[in-house]
């Protein structure tokens, strides 16, 4: 399970020229699930995505979370996230985990954040989105539950 953070102004999901999810300033996630991946993976990467300190203080420096900022989230599912690019020129998607199976995973990750006491909205699973957002400084991680015990 892969997922791409970045801190942001605000973020808003649009499908069909109608707006789905907006929020204010926190985080925009991009979730990409693949083969094999567990709830397990969700609830680590849920707890660290909480947890991480990459709001800055009244000095400037990284050393505030989410739930210190009371920030919302925006959670948005991305299979593209589990292509692979290594062979040829177009991306394979073998890695990527079967949509029913994804959307649970993918539902169980909000609820993991949500239970952390954060508010969180998401795009509609599988729908042709628009994301946009202002991101802030810019900041961008990205983390990997395959790297648990590095992450830990």
């Amino acid at each position: 399970m892969r997922i791409v953070i970045q801190r942001v102004k605000e973020a808003s999901v649009t499908v069909d020229n109608k707006v789905v999810s907006r929020i204010q300033k926190g985080l925009c996630l991009l979730v990409g699930i693949e083969k094999g991946d567990t709830q397990a993976d969700a609830a680590f990467l849920a707890r660290k995505t909480a947890e991480l300190r990459i709001f800055s203080d009244e000095g400037g420096k990284m050393n505030l979370s989410i739930k210190d900022m009371d920030g919302e989230v925006l959670a948005v599912s991305q299979f593209t996230l589990a292509g692979s690019l290594q062979k040829g020129r177009r991306p394979s998607f073998d890695k990527a985990e079967h949509p029913e199976k994804a959307r649970i995973i993918f539902k169980q990750f909000v609820e993991f954040i949500r239970n952390e006491g954060i508010q969180v909205k998401t795009g509609i699973f599988a729908a042709l989105m628009d994301i946009s957002l202002v991101n802030d400084g810019p900041v961008t991680f990205i983390l990997d539950s395959r790297m648990k015990k590095q992450l830990s």
